[in-house]
């Protein structure tokens, strides 16, 4: 079976959060939410969201897939935390899929992933991905896929952005069966 990893912290936008888990489970793939605390968050909506493990205690184990939500101050908290940062790093020399959608791309720009590639985010991010990244091509385009990396705009593409992870993950069809039953 799969296994995608998405960590979240404080200020975490929740539909980006809970519709790529969603959906990613409706697909038949093991997601663990993981909080860099182990605790229980509060999103950028005030609503509270339950981890299921602490990133600490399962960043080491194996991944398919790591996503990172946006919305802030999230986003930068994902940046600055090691383990996410280790996470991300390991899958990239993997050659496993990294995703970030909204202002999660940045933290990827900050890592150096996006260097040379294609790549979204929510506007208001754009100039700093440009920032950290000088040679990442920036696209206004919904959900955007470049080899292992695939970012997305924001909330309003939270649903496409999960579709593309599960075509990703498990092919066209199963994506196709999900996007039909949930009448995307």
């Amino acid at each position: 079976m799969k296994r995608v990893l998405v960590p979240f912290t404080d200020g975490v936008e929740e539909i980006e959060l809970v519709a790529v888990v969603d959906i990613l489970r409706r697909a038949g793939i093991e997601v663990i939410m993981a909080s860099l605390a182990g605790a229980a968050v509060k999103g950028r909506s005030n609503i509270t969201i339950t981890a299921d493990a602490e990133l600490a205690d399962i960043a080491d184990e194996p991944w398919d897939m790591v996503v990172l939500p946006g919305g802030l101050p999230n986003a930068y908290l994902l940046r600055d935390d090691l383990d996410v940062k280790r996470v991300v790093e390991r899958l990239r020399e993997q050659r496993k899929t990294i995703a970030a959608i909204c202002a999660a791309p940045a933290a990827l720009a900050a890592y150096g992933i996006t260097e040379g590639r294609n790549v979204t985010s929510y506007p208001a991010m754009k100039e700093e991905i440009q920032k950290l990244s000088p040679s990442a091509i920036y696209s206004d385009d919904a959900v955007v896929e470049d080899g292992f990396l695939i970012t997305s705009r924001g909330a309003g593409t939270a649903v496409e952005f999960a579709l593309r992870l599960v075509t990703r993950l498990s092919g066209r069809g199963k994506s196709e069966e999900i996007r039909q039953s949930i009448i995307a």
